[in-house]
């Protein structure tokens, strides 16, 4: 399973960092991109990341699931970021997995795909029109081909409902294991 991480300049470090990491201590491959004009973003509490591509350089067919860390860039961006629109609808219309952190379900719900959905979001992003019922009180919330989490402290069980998604409860559950959640 191949999964595709976008970093951005104000991107949440932990969720990005640690989303990776996890995902791939728990067998997934994952490819970071970005939009931004560089490779090199800085992180929302001044740490530099290097993405591994552009996402214009991307075969985005090769890719099973889509992780978007939260962090301040999405409430700056979240209505105008065309790029990050056309991505996830691109990804919600071949019914590939989803999985948004912190603020990152903004996008999902200014794409309309949250509207028949239970999610979870960072408190205070909830918007009246992304629709959907929102469970304010979940660490994470798994509906259909989309995951969402409310914030930097869920990190853990975001990428275990990733992995349980991708490859079952028995995976989920040993992931957690091995690092002694």
């Amino acid at each position: 399973m191949k999964g595709l991480l976008i970093y951005t300049n104000n991107i949440e470090e932990v969720e990005a960092v640690g989303s990776t990491a996890l995902l791939r201590r728990a067998g997934l491959q994952i490819v970071t991109a970005t939009f931004e004009e560089s490779k090199t973003v800085k992180c929302v509490y001044g740490t530099n990341l290097e993405a591994d591509y552009f996402v214009n350089e991307l075969n985005l067919d090769e890719f099973d699931f889509l992780v978007i860390p939260g962090g301040s860039y999405v409430v700056k961006t979240y209505q105008q970021n065309e790029n990050m629109k056309k991505l996830v609808l691109d990804f919600n219309n071949k019914n590939k997995l989803i999985a948004a952190i912190c603020a990152g379900p903004m996008f999902l719900g200014e794409a309309g795909i949250l509207k028949d959905k239970s999610y979870t979001i960072f408190p205070g992003c909830q918007r009246e029109n992304f629709g959907g019922k929102l469970k304010q009180y979940h660490k994470t919330v798994t509906n259909s081909n989309i995951i969402t989490a409310r914030s930097v402290a869920a990190v853990t069980l975001f990428v275990n409902e990733i992995v349980k998604y991708l490859k079952g409860y028995k995976a989920a559950e040993s992931f957690l294991e091995k690092i002694y959640f």
